[in-house]
């Protein structure tokens, strides 16, 4: 299938009506019935303020990056999209094309999904 890597990047103390940015983007994934979704806390970073922040100083729990990630299709992404546009959550993400597929699916996946394509290149 077609579709897109949709990533996005947030602090790993960052709240939105009381729970933590990741978990709720994850939940809410979940519940916009996305097939899947990952959470990845970074080991160092920085962003926009150009500040480094590195796992191994303890006073700086909480100040490193989480990046959630989703595959989806064009449609999932739109009700993600418009999701965190109602919910007024300002995110940074990156959107990025991509194919996906099950090798070797069994019967319990979805039609959509059997549609196996070899990859370009």
């Amino acid at each position: 299938m077609q579709g897109s890597l949709f990533r996005f990047y947030v602090h790993e103390g960052h709240r939105h009506r009381g729970r933590l940015v990741w978990e709720w983007l994850l939940e809410q994934g979940n519940r916009l019935g996305i097939r899947g979704g990952s959470a990845f806390k970074a080991m160092a970073g920085f962003g926009r303020h150009h500040v480094l922040h590195e796992a191994r100083f303890f006073e700086l729990a909480g100040t490193l990056t989480v990046e959630v990630e989703f595959i989806v299709t064009r449609e999932e992404a739109q009700k993600l999209l418009d999701l965190l546009h109602q919910e007024k959550v300002r995110l940074f993400y990156a959107y990025t094309p991509a194919f996906f597929g099950v090798i070797n699916p069994d019967v319990a996946d979805p039609p959509s999904v059997k549609d196996y394509h070899e990859p370009p290149g």
